[in-house]
C-alpha cells in the first residue's frame, strides 16, 4: 500500500547561495560551502528524487511513477505526463541577485528542446528589510527596444522591482522576465523543467573569473511582452483552513497554517498532494501509516491515498500542490 512519501534533498552550490537553507531551514548542506537550491521533489532526471523514508526507501520518484502510474500520481495527471513527474519543488536562498531570466513556454520549449515550458510560483519564506524581485519591466517593451537596452548596457534602467516580505506569494508565468534579488529565501513550485535563458548578469565574473553565458537570441524570443499583470498575488490566510493561492493549468497551490488537527479529503482530486513545510511540524496520518513533516521538509501523498488528518505540534505552515 502506498504511503506519504519522504525524499531525500538534492543540494546544489551556487554563486550567489547562502547559508538560510542551513540556519532557517534546519537542512544541512555540509561539505558544500552554500546553498542556493535545494530540491526537494524532483523527477528531472539524472537528479530524480530518491524516497527516504518506508518500504520504498532507495527508489527513485521516476521509477515509482513507472511502477505504480496513476496510483502515484493520478489517473488524469498519467494521461497526460506518462511516466514524466510533472512538478519540481524547490528551495531558493539567494545571498546575492539571481540573474535576470526567463523561461520558454511549452510551445517553445518542446520546439527547442523537446521538454516542457517553465511557469512557476514563489512563496517568500524569509526576506531582508529592503529585499526586492525584478518582476517585468518598468515601461512598455518589444524586441527591438529591449535588444537596445542591451546593447547599451542599460537593462537595469528598465527593469521593474518589486519590495517583497515574509508570506508574499508570486505568479512567474513562462515568458516573464524575472530575478530573485539578494536576501531573500522563497519555496519554488515549478513546471518539471530546468530550461533557463540568462538575459543579464550584472557583468559579473562566476568563482573562475569569467562572465557566465547569456542566451540573448532565446531569451529575446521566449518573452511575451504583453504580460504587464500584476504578478504579486492576494490570498485569504484564515487559520486552520485551505487558503487558494494560485489555480493554473500547471498546478494549484493553497495555503495552511495550523494549530489544531485537520482532516483533508482527496477524493475530489485526481492527483497527488505535495506539501511543503514552511514553518513548524506536523503528523500526517492516513489510513494505516503516520508520517512527520518539519520545517524544509515535502512530503508526497499518492493519489491513491482518499483522506489524511495533519496534526501540528503545536502549530505548522504548509504549502499544498498539486494538478486539477
Amino acid at each position: 500500500m502506498l504511503y506519504p512519501l519522504k525524499f531525500e534533498t538534492i543540494f546544489k552550490e551556487k554563486i550567489w547561495g547562502g547559508s538560510r537553507i542551513k540556519h532557517i531551514l534546519k537542512q544541512d548542506f555540509s561539505p558544500l560551502a552554500n546553498c542556493g537550491e535545494a530540491w526537494t521533489v524532483s523527477g528531472i532526471e539524472p537528479e530524480s528524487s530518491v524516497v527516504s523514508n518506508g518500504f520504498l526507501k532507495g527508489n527513485t520518484l521516476n521509477e515509482l511513477v513507472e511502477i505504480y502510474m496513476d496510483d502515484l500520481v493520478g489517473e488524469k495527471v498519467f494521461q497526460q505526463f506518462g511516466s514524466e513527474f510533472p512538478l519540481l519543488v524547490k528551495f531558493i536562498d539567494a545571498e546575492k541577485d539571481l540573474s535576470v531570466q526567463v523561461h520558454p513556454d511549452d510551445e517553445l520549449a518542446a520546439q527547442k528542446h523537446h521538454c516542457n515550458g517553465k511557469t512557476e510560483m514563489w512563496y517568500v519564506i524569509d526576506a531582508e528589510p529592503d529585499a526586492k524581485l525584478n518582476i517585468g519591466f518598468s515601461t512598455p517593451m518589444n524586441k527591438q527596444l529591449l535588444k537596445k537596452h542591451l546593447d547599451d548596457n542599460t537593462i537595469e534602467d528598465i527593469l521593474h522591482f518589486v519590495p517583497v516580505k515574509s508570506g508574499d506569494a508570486v505568479y512567474i508565468p513562462s515568458g516573464r522576465v524575472h530575478a530573485i534579488g539578494k536576501g531573500i529565501l522563497l519555496a519554488e513550485i515549478q513546471q518539471s523543467s530546468d530550461i533557463t535563458y540568462r538575459l543579464y548578469d550584472y557583468n559579473r565574473p562566476n568563482e573562475n573569473g569569467k562572465l557566465r553565458p547569456l542566451h540573448i537570441k532565446d531569451a529575446l524570443d521566449a518573452i511575451h511582452y504583453n504580460n504587464t499583470e500584476n504578478a504579486l498575488i492576494s490570498y485569504l490566510k484564515q487559520q486552520n483552513s485551505t487558503n487558494n493561492i494560485i489555480s493554473t493549468p500547471f498546478f494549484t497551490s493553497n495555503f495552511m497554517d495550523l494549530n489544531k488537527s485537520i482532516e483533508k479529503q482527496y477524493t475530489d482530486i485526481d492527483s497527488f498532494v505535495i506539501y511543503i513545510c514552511l514553518s513548524g511540524d506536523a503528523k500526517i496520518l492516513c489510513s494505516e501509516s503516520e508520517e512527520t513533516i518539519k520545517i524544509g521538509e515535502c512530503v508526497l501523498v499518492p493519489a491513491a491515498i482518499e483522506r489524511a488528518i495533519f496534526q501540528p505540534n503545536p502549530q505548522c505552515k504548509l504549502l499544498e500542490t498539486y494538478i486539477l
